[in-house]
């Protein structure tokens, strides 16, 4: 039976090892120096994280990932296993191992306590991600992921969402989803994909949609403007919102809605309301 989605984001710096230990020092990083549009992170007041930044909070990196880690004890909360979605090509199950050696640090995660397999290096960052969040707060816990092409139409996408809800729903034992998915790379001259003034906007949109658990507006996004705007969890996201799709209404807790480094972040949970 399905129970909740938890929505996380996928940038390497969420994992420890892969920051020199210079995220947990809480001490600025110069190299990673954070600009800031007009009005908050993403074009407005909003972020969650920014706010906890401009106090004094230490490294950007230090508060995405305690955000994160909140959001999936919570998900780790609900019991059962999780199906995880993310942006690629494949499905992978809780035999699978991985290793972020194409990161810069040879840190081996699996999706399954069991699993005990030679670390694949080519696995897509979400699989990566996926290990580690199992990991790091319910490591008893069997994972499967699946993912999805970053051009799948967004009708494509929802129906793929609400073939897994019924899926999960026939199952007597509780089931999570941890949806792993980035906004767009370009809001600022940092971001990986430079600053496409037409994304602050977009982003807006994508935030206020998950904030509030507005399905209708995450089908609405335009595959081929989030494209151009490099926002790779398009099709993800209306995945996310396929999945539920057959809810009266959802109950959305955002924990973190920011872009410390160009590209838009957000940690929350959605639950059937």
């Amino acid at each position: 039976m399905f129970s909740a989605a938890a929505v996380i984001p996928a940038p390497p710096v969420l994992v420890p090892e892969l920051c020199g230990g210079a995220a947990e020092s809480g001490a600025p990083d110069p190299a990673r120096a954070v600009e800031q549009l007009p009005g908050g992170a993403t074009g407005d007041a909003r972020g969650v994280g920014a706010g906890l930044r401009g106090a004094g909070a230490g490294d950007p990196r230090t508060v995405l990932r305690a955000a994160v880690l909140d959001v999936l004890a919570a998900l780790a909360a609900e019991g059962g296993s999780w199906t995880v979605l993310g942006t690629g090509q494949g499905q992978y199950g809780p035999d699978t191992v991985g290793t972020f050696l194409g990161y810069g640090v040879d840190l081996a995660v699996a999706l399954g306590p069991a699993a005990s397999s030679e670390p694949d290096p080519e696995l897509e960052l979400p699989v990566l991600i996926a290990g580690w969040a199992r990991g790091a707060v319910a490591p008893a816990t069997n994972v499967e992921v699946r993912l999805l092409p970053e051009e799948t139409p967004a009708r494509e996408a929802a129906a793929f969402g609400a073939r897994l809800r019924a899926e999960l729903d026939a199952g007597p034992e509780p089931r999570g989803v941890l949806v792993i998915a980035d906004g767009a790379a370009t809001l600022t001259t940092a971001a990986p994909g430079y600053l496409d003034e037409r994304a602050p906007a977009v982003q807006r949109a994508l935030d206020t949609a998950l904030a509030t658990g507005d399905r209708a507006a995450l089908l609405e996004l335009d595959p081929a403007l989030c494209a151009e705007l490099v926002l790779r969890g398009r099709a993800v996201y209306q995945a996310l919102a396929g999945l539920f799709g057959r809810d009266g209404a959802v109950a959305a807790d955002t924990r973190y809605q920011d872009a410390p480094f160009g590209v838009g972040y957000h940690a929350g949970l959605w639950r059937p309301a």
